[in-house]
This record gives structure tokens, C-alpha cells and sequence, in this order.
């Protein structure tokens, strides 16, 4: 079997994995993963052909189980809690290896070690290795977000103003890398995203917004690395925002992965919140 007929799988935790698997297997490819740590959830051994799993900081691991079976290129997603990586003494907590004190100490050496700077130069370690990482989103295209309305629920014309008063702020966020989503309401900031990720951020928007209909913008960052960290959204997304009473939300098209798409949009019809696509 050639490289091209095998793909190497990175997976963290939650669905995207799954997703990415069950493209690559009806594209006819043979699909060997690596689960990190205990994040991978137990299933995913059976929707792959070979399944292992690594030390979350073990990038060398990784190297040697995907090319023992002739892996070159590689899709890594799926969750691993960035607040990990910002742990005291977080690069010792996971017995790394060589490969790791590369990345850490020597390619980010002078650089910001935020989450973005870390997993691009993890991909470039990954690839002194032999293993190529490819756009994340190659093998699940439908379910990325599209222009417009996804949904039956319209946005109400304040609603809308609130998109175009969050779009342009949530981007300038999101270049400075200091998170990727905000929680708008009457073209006033309530919440910013930031290293405790969207979910808690929709919490702490309900508490501070007491009456309905807040808005919550998503975005990618400027020229999106589309190998890392792609934003994702899903029914878990959609069951926050309806209990803290948000009504509204607002993803790039083309750039958001909409976990599980239908049942997501079905569920958002259901609960009366609207899904629109930037």
C-alpha cells in the first residue's frame, strides 16, 4: 500500500475525530490513529483501522507508531485543554520526550508560547519526522459552515446589528491572539473569550446578561492555519447558548467546523436559535 492510500490521524477528545475517520474511510483511505493521552475517546479504536495511543507530550511517540505503517501525511484534531499547557511545571507533568523539549525549548525559543505559536511549531517538529499535517478540515467539508442563515430561525434586524457591530472586533481579537469569540448584546462587549475557551465564556455571558437574546460571534484568525486548531462548533455549543439565553450564533464561513452539522442545525430550529454564517 502507498502513502497516498493510508492516513495518519492525531486525535484529542470529542467528535471531530470521529468525523474526520469516517470521511477518510469513504475517500477509501486506510486510517492508523494515535489517541493522546486518555483525551481520545475509547470508541474511535473502533472507526479506525489501527489504533494507538501516546503521551500527550510524546510528539516522537507519535512519529515512530504512525510511520511504522507507512504514514506521511497526517490530520491532528480533537481537544487537549489548552489550560495544559499553562500548567506549573506543565512540560514535566507529561514525561516528554526529546522531541518535546525541541519544541518547547528550541523552536519557540524567543517566541510567544501561546497555543497557536506551540502547535505551529509542533508541526514543524512533526514534519523533521516525516509527518506531514494537512488541512484538518480535508475529509469532513460538509459539515463547514456556509454564507448566510444555516437554520429556520432568522436573526432579528437588532440581532443583525449586533453581528456587524461584533464581526469586525471579534477579528481584531482574534489577530491579537487573545481569544476567538465574543458575547454581544445591544452592540455592547458582555464577554471575551479567553484561555478558558467558548464554553465557559457562554456561562459567564448568561450570568452577566440576565434577559434574552445576546449574540455570540465567532471567528478564525487572520490567514487561519487550517492544519491547527480550527474553531469548532456543535450541539454542545448550541445547548449552552439556548440555556444562557443566547439567541444567537454567528460563525466564518468556510473556517468553523459545525460538529455533527445537521443534527446541530436541528437542534439549534428546535431550541430557537439562529446559526449564521460571516
Amino acid at each position: 500500500m502507498s502513502d497516498s492510500d493510508v492516513l495518519g490521524l492525531i486525535a484529542g477528545a470529542g467528535r471531530l475525530p470521529f468525523l474526520v475517520a469516517a470521511g477518510a474511510k469513504e475517500a477509501g483511505l486506510r486510517v492508523i490513529c494515535v489517541g493522546l493521552g486518555d483525551s481520545a475517546e475509547a470508541g474511535l479504536a473502533d472507526e479506525v483501522d489501527v489504533f494507538s495511543r501516546a503521551g500527550v507530550a510524546r510528539p516522537g511517540a507519535w512519529i515512530r507508531k504512525l510511520r511504522r505503517h507507512g504514514v506521511t501525511k497526517t490530520i491532528m484534531v480533537g481537544r487537549v485543554a489548552k489550560r495544559q499547557l499553562f500548567a506549573s511545571f506543565r512540560i514535566f507533568r507529561y514525561l516528554p520526550d526529546w522531541r518535546a523539549f525541541r519544541v518547547y525549548y528550541w523552536r519557540l525559543r524567543g517566541k510567544s508560547r501561546v497555543s497557536y505559536s506551540f502547535l505551529s511549531a509542533l508541526a514543524d517538529e512533526l514534519a523533521s519526522g516525516g509527518i506531514v499535517l494537512e488541512n484538518s478540515t480535508m475529509y469532513c467539508k460538509e459539515h463547514l459552515a456556509t454564507t448566510g442563515v444555516m437554520t429556520a430561525t432568522d436573526p432579528r434586524a437588532s440581532t443583525q446589528r449586533d453581528v456587524d457591530f461584533g464581526w469586525d472586533l471579534v477579528k481584531k481579537l482574534a489577530d491579537l491572539g487573545i481569544g476567538q469569540a465574543i458575547a454581544v448584546k445591544e452592540r455592547e462587549v458582555i464577554a471575551v473569550e479567553a484561555i478558558e475557551g467558548t464554553a465557559a465564556m457562554i456561562e459567564r455571558a448568561g450570568r452577566l446578561c440576565k434577559s434574552r437574546s445576546w449574540t455570540l460571534v465567532k471567528a478564525s484568525k487572520p490567514n487561519q492555519d487550517m492544519r491547527l486548531d480550527v474553531p469548532c462548533v456543535g450541539p454542545e455549543t448550541i445547548r449552552s447558548l439556548a440555556e444562557h439565553r443566547g439567541k444567537c450564533l454567528v460563525v466564518e464561513a468556510g473556517k468553523t467546523i459545525i460538529i455533527d452539522k445537521p443534527e446541530t442545525i436541528r437542534l439549534a430550529n428546535q431550541l430557537g436559535v439562529a446559526i449564521l454564517g460571516r
